[in-house]
């Protein structure tokens, strides 16, 4: 971690007029914002928000347009972005990165509901064999906290994070059952300036507004039968039948539990007439799991994120908002065992001073991120979910791994690769590659399968299996190649005491390679990345001394990528 400095005088005026030009450039973004509000905090994440809703990617002059920023501003907020992890400058484009995840991770770990509910929904969509589905309120609209899918070619899912309009779901009439009247006026102003709801851009327009009296009946319904449907209010050929799971100290709404099929399976009659009882054995396992289950042990908060800000600004100057970064990490500080917390709590854990959180919290307050409770406390709102969360959810590992392998190829001009093991663990399959461009090059296409006890990713994969694996017939590709199991086996214990993989001319004459494992959250290796090279080239002592540095912090990286973007996704391995 950087070490921290003390502002000179002529630094902390730079920072006076750059705040002044922040607020005065902050009109056509937050004109109601209260005076204690971050103006930059404020454009950072109207820059976050118009990237979700682009699917995860724009370039700086289409920015422009979707906030009405100058270019200049967009450029400082997308540097700062770029440097805090949360976005990459791919050429002229603006992309979402998955360290970005880490915002929505802190509301879900601190809200608790999908680490101790997501089981239950998951045995739901096992049991039969639909998509299952988990909810809660946002505002006049609801927002998925947990994905169950099926695996179909015609398959039903939505994103974590996605915002739907209630009148357009099953779960939207249940939580409107719990509206004040405050609440039927919202959405009664919504449905008038927004009739076909293209607000929500994950839906499709609805070619003809749906009355309010519908509405109004479906959530009567549900407050009489306890259970609502969506007979195709989303798109055509979907329906849902929806159920509340309630929280056991309040009463209320906790969440909403959804099986989500299609017309060619159930019609909404029948989902409900054959599914529903099964819906709320699942619902009353739910809320035995609320009424039992301890209370969270707090996890670590963050550390040191003030001296990190206040180093980065330092070295990048003026191109680095320190105030947007700093507001950023206020919502870090949230978590599990961490869903409300006072002002001086928010301080300590960010080791930022009082009043800087506070405005960042006031700033949050404003643009409903987050809510203050009765009891003087700050918790985060569904919405944070709306920073990136929905399109970084559906990323891949190859997604993740592809940036940091072109980094690693760039750096030592030789190819690199990510792949992973096939079912049966005889063979490797590649999922990600990036070229150097060379006359003579290593030339592999993805989706390309090899023997894995005959290359150095199958072999780091096949050294972290915890039980013993079945390579196969051992035949020689080439003179190199250890055939006897023997050799196989001392070879992989090797490779799991020093931790990388070197294969030397084995599977092909010449080609040189050298692996490391990409381990998952709990530390099972699930793929593996590798440099390949000509043995004119590079020496096996070369591959050790020179390429391994660099492949073992490519596998670092991608590491704390996949462990923040998989913390309450499915993450695809290939």
């Amino acid at each position: 971690m950087p070490a921290a400095h003390t502002p000179t005088q002529a630094q902390e005026a730079q920072q006076a007029q750059e705040a002044q030009a922040a607020r005065e450039a902050a009109a056509p973004t937050a004109p109601s914002a209260p005076a204690e509000a971050v103006t930059p905090l404020i454009r950072g994440i109207a820059v976050l928000q118009r990237l979700t809703e682009a699917d995860g990617t724009l370039t700086p002059s289409e920015l422009e347009r979707a906030t009405g920023l100058a270019r200049s501003t967009v450029d400082r907020v997308t540097a700062t972005l770029a440097r805090m992890g949360y976005v990459r400058q791919d050429g002229r484009d603006v992309t979402l990165a998955p360290r970005l995840m880490e915002l929505g991770n802190a509301y879900l770990a601190a809200l608790r509901l999908p680490t101790l509910l997501g089981a239950h929904a998951d045995a739901l969509a096992d049991e039969l064999d639909e998509s299952v589905s988990l909810a809660v309120a946002d505002g006049d609209g609801i927002r998925f906290i947990h994905q169950a899918t099926r695996r179909r070619a015609m398959s039903l899912s939505f994103r974590i994070g996605d915002l739907l309009p209630a009148e357009r779901t099953a779960p939207g009439p249940l939580f409107a059952t719990e509206w004040t009247e405050t609440d039927w006026q919202t959405w009664r102003t919504r449905r008038t300036t927004d009739p076909t709801d293209a607000t929500f851009p994950t839906l499709p327009p609805h070619p003809t507004p749906i009355p309010d009296e519908d509405f109004e009946t479906r959530v009567r319904d549900a407050a009489r039968d306890a259970h609502s449907l969506d007979d195709q209010l989303i798109e055509p050929g979907l329906v849902a039948l929806a159920a509340p799971v309630r929280d056991p100290h309040t009463s209320r709404i906790a969440c909403v539990a959804s099986i989500v099929s299609h017309t060619s399976r159930h019609s909404a009659t029948n989902l409900r007439d054959t599914l529903l009882p099964r819906l709320r054995r699942a619902v009353a396992s739910m809320e035995a799991e609320l009424r039992t289950a301890p209370p969270p042990e707090p996890g670590p908060p963050p550390s040191d994120l003030a001296l990190w800000t206040g180093a980065s600004k330092q070295q990048l100057g003026r191109e680095f908002i320190e105030s947007l970064a700093r507001g950023l990490t206020v919502l870090t500080a949230f978590g599990e065992g961490r869903a409300e917390l006072t002002l001086t709590e928010v301080a300590k854990a960010t080791g930022l001073a009082r009043a800087t959180a506070r405005r960042a919290l006031i700033t949050y307050e404003h643009l409903g991120l987050a809510a203050q409770t009765p009891h003087h406390t700050f918790t985060l709102a569904p919405r944070v979910l709306s920073l990136g969360f929905p399109p970084l959810s559906r990323t891949t590992l190859a997604d993740i791994a592809s940036p940091h392998l072109a980094a690693l190829t760039q750096a030592i001009h030789e190819s690199s690769s990510l792949a992973v093991l096939t079912p049966d663990a005889r063979e490797i399959q590649y999922t990600a590659r990036v070229a150097t461009t060379r006359i003579m090059s290593v030339n592999i296409t993805l989706g390309t399968r090899f023997p894995a006890y005959a290359t150095s990713m199958g072999r780091v994969l096949l050294a972290d299996a915890r039980t013993p694996l079945e390579p196969g017939p051992l035949r020689p590709l080439t003179p190199h190649t250890i055939t006897d199991p023997e050799r196989l086996t001392a070879a992989l214990t090797t490779i799991r005491t020093q931790g990388y993989a070197l294969v030397d001319e084995e599977l092909e004459e010449g080609l040189r390679s050298i692996a490391v494992p990409i381990r998952d959250r709990t530390g099972r290796a699930v793929a593996a990345i590798n440099v390949a090279t000509h043995a004119a080239r590079r020496t096996v002592t070369d591959c050790v001394t020179d390429i391994l540095p660099h492949l073992s912090t490519t596998a670092s990286a991608i590491e704390t990528d996949l462990h923040v973007a998989s913390h309450f996704t499915r993450l695809p391995l290939t």
